[in-house]
């Protein structure tokens, strides 16, 4: 009840109420790709004068090769109209969305999907977190994560209070996985392991072979970017090998479809020896569904449509273009000598490459880097260090070729300022660099 009697009650004085934020939110937002992307604008000024360039794979772009297709926004479109996903949908999502998604992923599964076995969420992200927090039943528990890594795994362990440990990615090995740090991290407290594949950064793909060498460890398998492949190697499915341990495939329309705005995605449990029922962990997703808002039913409705009746020729396009981007920013690449991209990509939407500050005058890191970027050419790439990963610097080329021109002028034009000339001169007696003789 609300005094307006004299009763010491000072309404500005934060000390005397008795609630306060929760810290555990900052500490896992700390870690996320949004806080520090977009931290870089509050700590820096725009002294450019240029438009601020954000490339973003998936984002809407003016090139054909990275639209959606027709069918898909007419199957949304058609949805809508349909008077059939105006109420709220089942907390699993709705069946006909889940039997799409268990038959769009059956291919050549040894072990084939139910509709029971996939649950439909607003994203990938959404499904991350519903993953974590099912697995989170063991105080002790930890969670391996690869390095680098994407980071929406470390937020939502830390926040749930789940150790993290590494393992290597080896990029003298085409980035296949450190299988003896692995085996290292590992130990009875282990709850799972989340291999990305194909990988975001890196834009490997891993063999088969390679994947039958892995630990006995639930994997969490994320493989949104399965439907951006350009390279010769062939995308192998996780669940292939789930009779060896169970494995949680993760899947998202967004990066195959560019279609990030619309968050429709899976979880998709591969487990033929009912390992997963027995330990609780379905239980227990279903329970964070029934805790969480479902996806658009609108969304859900026409799901089926948009996985059945895409025409192949918006993938053969689009990888078309990626092969087409590879080449033109690894050639571009070359006039910016202090990043070095130590294999091209052969899947995702990126350049992950290598900086040499050595090589740079008042740059002391990747973060550093990459925030003084955005001050002098407005251009936003992201840091190595938000993705496990320090001096390495993940571009995004999944846009159109005028774009991808226009950041790599901007580099060059920011490389120009801060390089160490290669042609030391004298000044009253010493040698120095070019650079440090023009601020003298």
């Amino acid at each position: 009840m609300v005094s307006n009697g004299d009763d010491n009650c000072n309404a500005s004085d934060s000390n005397i109420w008795r609630f306060k934020g929760n810290g555990a939110t900052s500490d896992a937002a700390a870690v996320t790709l949004r806080k520090l992307a977009f931290g870089m604008f509050k700590n820096c000024t725009l002294n450019s004068g240029k438009t601020v360039l954000f490339p973003s794979p998936g984002e809407p772009s003016a090139s054909p090769s990275f639209k959606t297709c027709p069918e898909a926004e007419e199957a949304v479109a058609a949805a809508a109209r349909s008077g059939m996903a105006n109420s709220y949908a089942p907390s699993p999502g709705i069946f006909k969305a889940r039997r799409a998604v268990a038959d769009y992923l059956n291919g050549e599964l040894p072990a084939k999907l139910r509709a029971e076995d996939v649950y439909i969420t607003g994203g990938c992200n959404q499904a991350i977190e519903i993953v974590i927090e099912s697995l989170a039943g063991n105080p002790a528990a930890n969670i391996l994560l690869p390095r680098p890594g994407y980071p929406h795994y470390d937020a939502r362990a830390v926040y749930r209070g789940i150790e993290i440990r590494k393992y290597d990615l080896l990029p003298t090995r085409d980035w296949e996985i450190d299988l003896d740090g692995l085996e290292a991290a590992a130990d009875e407290n282990t709850v799972a392991m989340v291999l990305i594949n194909p990988n975001n950064p890196c834009g490997n793909v891993y063999t088969y072979d390679h994947l039958t060498k892995k630990t006995c460890i639930m994997v969490i398998s994320d493989e949104v970017y399965d439907r951006v492949v350009y390279g010769d190697k062939p995308f192998i499915p996780m669940g292939k090998f789930a009779s060896i341990a169970p494995v949680i495939t993760l899947g998202f329309i967004s990066k195959g479809w560019v279609i990030p705005g619309w968050r429709i995605g899976w979880i998709a449990m591969n487990d033929p020896n009912g390992i997963f029922k027995s330990a609780g962990v379905v239980q227990a997703i279903e329970d964070c569904l029934d805790l969480t808002p479902q996806p658009s039913f609108i969304l859900q409705e026409a799901l089926p449509d948009i996985l059945e009746k895409t025409p192949k020729e918006l993938f053969a396009k689009k990888i078309k273009a990626m092969r087409r981007n590879v080449e033109l920013s690894c050639e571009r690449l070359k006039d910016i000598p202090c990043l070095l991209c130590p294999k091209k990509p052969e899947s995702c939407s990126y350049l992950w490459v290598k900086l040499d500050t050595s090589m740079l005058d008042t740059i002391k890191n990747d973060f550093d880097f990459c925030t003084k970027l955005v001050s002098e050419e407005s251009l936003v790439l992201i840091p190595g260090v938000a993705l496990g990963a320090e001096n390495w610097v993940r571009i995004s080329i999944g846009t159109d070729e005028s774009v991808i021109e226009e950041i790599f002028d901007r580099l060059k034009s920011f490389y120009g300022r801060h390089a160490f000339s290669k042609d030391p001169i004298k000044l009253n007696g010493h040698t120095v660099n070019q650079r440090v003789a023009t601020v003298i």
